[in-house]
């Protein structure tokens, strides 16, 4: 995304590391997170992240590469031990098949959001995580759950009659669904006095699963 001047896209001499390099990462994402959650995720430049920290204005690029770098980082950090417990824990059964299996990973992949948009800060990180997966479809950092795959894996073990195409476009369907119902703009965001409002947990993992169970093309067909 192209942010500023050319000052902002070439680090400068002095941005080189110093012995305090992690340090310095954990300022950028500090000073990333509290513009975020005072301007907007769309609304805050590299520039300003810099600025924020107190840093040279190559930081962002000397140590994450770019903004989208910065903001994968931020929501590896943040998120991901969020689900991998979860998501372990409901793959533990390889051998599990049916509606039942489909529940336990969709819960598995609804419950976080649900926990984190009960406050400002995780409402924030759902509208960062969103911005960035519906615009751009690729892993947010090296964990293995970060991909659609793993997921696809487990939905094609538990509905075995469903063809790769089908568990592809159903899985993507579904995570879209998480993504829209929890990270979309808030009226509460216009409006300081409006409450933010989201779909009760047991309703998403229903109906989410309701859709990834129904009957595939050939079952239709036959039917």
């Amino acid at each position: 995304m192209p942010d500023g001047t050319a000052q902002d896209q070439n680090p400068t001499p002095d941005a080189a590391p110093a012995p305090d390099a992690a340090p310095t990462r954990d300022r950028l994402l500090a000073a990333a997170e509290r513009l975020f959650l005072r301007r907007g995720v769309g609304q805050v430049s590299v520039r300003a992240i810099n600025a924020e920290a107190g840093l040279n204005p190559g930081a962002v690029h000397y140590h994450f590469g770019s903004r989208e770098g910065l903001v994968a980082a931020l929501l590896g950090r943040e998120l991901m031990p969020l689900w991998q417990g979860r998501l372990e824990t409901a793959t533990l059964n390889p051998g599990a098949t049916g509606p039942a299996q489909v529940r336990t990973l969709v819960a598995a992949v609804a419950a976080p959001f649900d926990e984190l948009v009960q406050t400002e800060r995780g409402r924030m990180l759902c509208r960062l995580l969103a911005q960035t997966m519906l615009t751009a479809d690729r892993p947010l950092s090296g964990s293995p759950w970060a991909g659609t795959a793993p997921f696809e894996v487990v939905l094609g073990r538990a509905l075995p009659d469903l063809t790769v195409r089908e568990i592809t476009d159903r899985w993507r369907l579904a995570f879209t669904t998480l993504l829209e119902a929890y990270g979309r703009p808030l009226a509460a965001e216009v409006d300081s006095t409006a409450e933010p409002s989201f779909p009760e947990l047991s309703t998403v993992v229903a109906f989410l699963t309701a859709g990834l169970t129904a009957p595939g093309a050939e079952g239709r067909a036959a039917g």
